[in-house]
């Protein structure tokens, strides 16, 4: 009788961890994101934040979501991604709203096509129907320009994961460029970083939670068997992480010159 005590107990244990597990690996991805999104709305400054973060993590999540319906791997990946394409999408709206705020000249960029009589758009007709100018993809000026985007690369990356569904070796690459895409998701930060000598205006509590995150992650996707592009990536994150980490100290400790508020205006167009 007593062993049959210890044995539920046991059980009951493993199984408040695995949920404990679960709940952390669909939650703990977007908790990073709390305090810079608080940073930004306290400061109404976004130039210390790379929006290109946000593009990495829409595709990688978009493409891993795909990458379910040819290999099936654990409900707590999938649901993590989808929660995470909304806290994305959150991040981008708020960006937007402060960056459009703040332009001492506003001028309208969008990603589609418009019937408004924008200045802009009869001076430049080249734009009128996509904007894949280096200097303004991604820095629209509507919310509703990044949801166009992000809608038109699903619809596409969909249909052609559709036509090829039945080919593993397209499966699996999808599956590499999904987890190897979020993997480099701390690089257009770290590139901020170093275009403006500074890591003021980043949450420093997101890099560490990133750090944590990314490094729980990883010994997730090693104990619970996942594909191996999920584990190796999961590493290379993790290094990026701590590149990032190494800025901080390095322009703590040893100050650059102070980078100008126009220059900062370059760069956000840059990243």
């Amino acid at each position: 009788m007593e062993r049959e005590g210890l044995e539920w107990i046991g059980g009951f244990l493993h199984m408040l961890v695995s949920w404990g597990a679960s709940s952390a690996m669909i939650f703990g991805g977007v908790v990073p994101y709390i305090p810079q999104y608080r940073d930004i709305r306290r400061t109404q400054n976004a130039e210390g934040f790379s929006i290109y973060v946000c593009l990495m993590l829409l595709i990688a999540n978009i493409l891993r979501i795909l990458f379910w319906f040819g290999h099936h791997f654990e409900s707590p990946l999938l649901w993590q991604s989808i929660i995470m394409i909304v806290t994305m999408l959150l991040m981008l709206k708020l960006c937007t709203e402060v960056r459009v705020a703040n332009e001492l000249n506003p001028k309208r960029r969008s990603f589609t096509a418009s019937d408004s009589k924008d200045e802009e758009l009869k001076t430049h007709p080249k734009r009128c129907f996509l904007d894949f100018d280096t200097a303004f993809f991604w820095h629209w000026s509507r919310f509703i320009d990044f949801i166009q985007c992000v809608l038109a690369f699903t619809v596409v990356t969909g249909y052609i994961t559709y036509l090829f569904l039945d080919s593993s070796l397209f499966v699996e690459i999808l599956g590499f460029l999904a987890v190897f895409t979020e993997a480099l998701l701390g690089v257009p930060q770290l590139y901020r970083n170093h275009q403006n000598y500074s890591t003021e205006g980043m949450s420093i509590k997101m890099v560490l939670m990133w750090t944590s995150g990314d490094t729980f992650k990883s010994a997730y996707f090693v104990l619970n068997q996942a594909p191996f592009q999920f584990t190796i990536c999961g590493l290379l994150q993790v290094f990026v992480d701590i590149a990032i980490l190494l800025q901080v100290y390095i322009y703590s400790a040893y100050p650059q010159k102070p980078v100008s508020h126009a220059t900062h205006a370059t760069g956000a167009k840059a990243l």
